[in-house]
This record gives structure tokens, sequence and C-alpha cells, in this order.
């Protein structure tokens, strides 16, 4: 992040701590990003190996949202910051929460991966489900580079990019639940593949939720619960 997107203060150890907090998150969005390749790696072609390691490596996003959760609560308390500052560390804070609940969304993606059986993939909408988590990594990964540059009019795009995700994922579940109508022997691993595909399409939204918090940064809206246009309009003062 630029540093002159913070308030630029007296005290050099605060700017240093507010620049520190904001590498760390970035660091953790890495991480997330990493356990969301490796969780598709094992969904898609079947590498137990990318399985286990996404389950068994969730305790390191807890960690550091941990850690960024006490560091953004020692400045409150220390420094009580105010306006942009006071927004920053908010949205901080929220951010790193929705990276942790990524990051449990990918442990699940890996956790059902482990379960299925090469001919389950065979039968199942893999290429399309492929195509998704393509999608939702290019989501996740603009919304945290939106994060990093505190960029209003990007996390505007990567919102609307997370609404054609859904209308994907749709079309996925309903060809799922059509496999389920026409093989009714098949439901456990339709059904892993469905919960893993639910939360390929959660992590789009909370991808989306860190752009609400970029919005709110920058223009000091609050942005959630409305609708795509009335975001768009706030972040940018344009219809779209």
């Amino acid at each position: 992040m630029d540093k002159k997107t913070f308030t630029q203060h007296i005290s050099q150890q605060y700017n240093e701590d507010l620049e520190r907090i904001v590498t760390r998150v970035m660091t953790m969005g890495g991480l997330v990003e990493q356990q969301l390749e490796a969780a598709l790696d094992a969904l898609v072609n079947g590498d137990q190996e990318k399985g286990e390691q996404v389950v068994t490596s969730d305790y390191k996003i807890n960690a550091m949202e941990v850690e960024l959760d006490e560091a953004c609560t020692h400045i409150l308390a220390r420094r009580q910051p105010t306006a942009s500052d006071l927004r920053l560390i908010m949205a901080v804070i929220k951010t790193i929460t929705d990276l942790e609940r990524i990051g449990d969304e990918a442990e699940r993606v890996g956790r059902m991966a482990l379960h299925l059986l090469d001919e389950d993939r065979r039968r199942s909408p893999m290429a399309e489900i492929a195509a998704l988590g393509e999608q939702i990594k290019g989501i996740l990964r603009g919304a945290l580079d939106a994060f990093a540059r505190m960029d209003s009019e990007q996390a505007v795009r990567v919102a609307q990019e997370d609404i054609k995700a859904d209308a994907q994922y749709d079309s996925i579940i309903r060809n799922l639940v059509k496999h389920l109508e026409d093989n009714p022997k098949s439901v456990p691993p339709v059904l892993d593949i469905v919960w893993a595909t639910r939360s390929l399409e959660r992590i789009g939204d909370r991808s989306r939720n860190i752009c609400e918090y970029v919005i709110y940064f920058v223009r000091g809206k609050d942005v959630r619960h409305i609708s795509f246009e009335q975001m768009a309009e706030e972040a940018t003062g344009d219809r779209r």
C-alpha cells in the first residue's frame, strides 16, 4: 500500500505499526490463496497430498488472524485512532475475519475432495467446477489487490465478477441436482461435490466482502447489504 494512503503522523512508530499490519494482512491473504489453489487441485485433479495439506494447514491462517486481531486491538487501545485511521483498522479487522473464513472454506473443499474417487469426478461436471474455481481464484486475487492499493474502483469491478460467479454456481448446482435425480445411488459423493462447490461460491462472497471494506475505507461509505448498482455509485459516483 502506498504510504500516501495513510494519514501521516508525528509518531513514526505509529506509521510503521499501521504499515506492518497491512503488510501482514497481505501475507495472510497470500497464504489463503495457496490454500485455495491446493484445495482446487485436490478437488479437480484428485491430488490427495494437496487435500491433506489443506486440511492440516488451516491452523496457520487461524494463528495469523489472532495475531492481527491482537495488533489491531493494541492500536485501538494505545492510539485511539480517529477518521481514516479508525476506518483502516476496522477494515483490517473485518478483512482478516473473512480471510480466516475463506481458509475454512478452502479446508472444507480439501476435506470433501479426500472423499472422492476418480469415477466420482468423471461422473460430475468437473470441468465446469474447475472453471468456477479459476474464476473464484481471480476474484480473491482481485480483492486482495484492491485491498493492497485501497482502490475502490477495482473493488467494484471485482464485486461485479462475483455476480457472474454466482450465476455459474447456480448452473453447476442445477446440473448436480439433475444428476442426483437420475442416479439416486450416487448421493454421498455428489453431496460432497455440492458442498465443495458451495464452499467455492462462499469464497467468492467473502472476497466481495473484502471489496466492500475497501470502499468503506476509501469513501467512508458502508456498502454492505445494498445492490451492486448502489455500491458502484457510492464507490465511484457513477451509475453502472
